[in-house]
């Protein structure tokens, strides 16, 4: 089954931005709805991005919307997390996620509806 890689993490300050990357290693990306989860020390895997497969319709968090832009390049079989405005509390591991199961599009912030997890980028915010 294909394979995420995610990648573009690091140390950025407040207020500035970051680019994450999410790279499958099957050039079938397009059949996938895709999310972006975060996991900060201390608390559960939340979902704050999500693309989906049928025509690219997008979601986001409130905690994130308006700062985070997720889009997708099938030819490249990438998917891109753009992230602006960035605070302190956006630090976590970052994690995009890939399942063909359409329930995600209903249900986008649902761990279980991935069956397909990249290993995580650090994204540390400081003040």
């Amino acid at each position: 089954q294909v394979q995420l890689v995610e990648s573009g993490g690091g140390l950025v300050q407040t207020g500035g931005s970051l680019g994450l990357s999410c790279v499958a290693s099957e050039s079938t990306l397009h059949y996938y709805n895709i999310a972006w989860f975060r996991q900060a020390p201390g608390k559960e895997r939340e979902g704050v991005s999500f693309i989906s497969s049928t025509d690219d319709s997008t979601k986001y968090a409130d905690s994130v919307k308006g700062r985070f832009t997720i889009s997708r390049d099938n030819a490249k079989t990438t998917v891109y997390l753009q992230m602006n405005s960035l605070k302190p509390e956006d630090t976590a591991v970052y994690y995009c996620a890939a399942t063909v199961d359409d329930l995600a599009i209903i249900a986008p912030w649902r761990r279980d509806n991935y069956h397909i997890w990249g290993q995580g980028t650090q994204v540390t915010v400081s003040t």
